[in-house]
């Protein structure tokens, strides 16, 4: 499979094995959990970076087209969803470690601080995207647009993984 990197690719994806079979020992489990965790910040952090990476490129070329109330929106649109990704990941840290420190429960219990988060998080958004529509008189439909560099970043560093993985 080494000659066909799509095809590594999709094996990955839908669990193919390659080659000889992985005997497991609790060390490689361990060294397998540590370097998925490394990986798996190193995707995270990517993903923030290239979300405003997009944004700006996009509102770099709406400015470029003379198009400037869209330049605006796409650039605010990509520091939403770029907050908003923060945010996510603030309280799934927060959630995941609530629930290590319940590990040994009969019934874990989710923080109220939880639930709190996430609806205040997208009500902030939906607030600050009608305060912008309505104060600055930027386009809705830019706003929204911005908010897609988040999917287009992730994608982008989902293919980067595929792309540059090991195996």
């Amino acid at each position: 499979m080494k000659a066909y990197p799509a095809l590594a690719c999709w094996a990955k994806i839908f669990g193919v094995p390659s080659g000889l079979p992985r005997v497991t020992t609790s060390t490689n489990i361990s060294q397998d959990a540590e370097h998925s965790s490394l990986a798996g910040l190193q995707t995270e952090r990517r993903i923030a970076w290239l979300t405003l990476v997009f944004g700006t490129a996009a509102s770099a070329a709406a400015a470029f087209a003379g198009r400037r109330a869209w330049a605006g929106g796409l650039l605010i649109g990509a520091v939403l969803a770029w907050l908003n990704f923060r945010w996510l990941r603030r309280g799934l840290d927060a959630l995941v470690a609530a629930s290590a420190a319940q590990a040994g429960a009969e019934k874990p219990r989710v923080p109220l601080g939880a639930y709190f988060g996430a609806l205040f998080r997208y009500g902030l958004i939906a607030l600050s995207v009608y305060a912008i529509f309505k104060i600055l008189k930027v386009p809705l439909a830019s706003m929204v647009v911005g908010m897609c560099a988040l999917a287009a970043a992730a994608i982008a560093a989902s293919v980067y993984e595929l792309w540059h993985s090991e195996g």
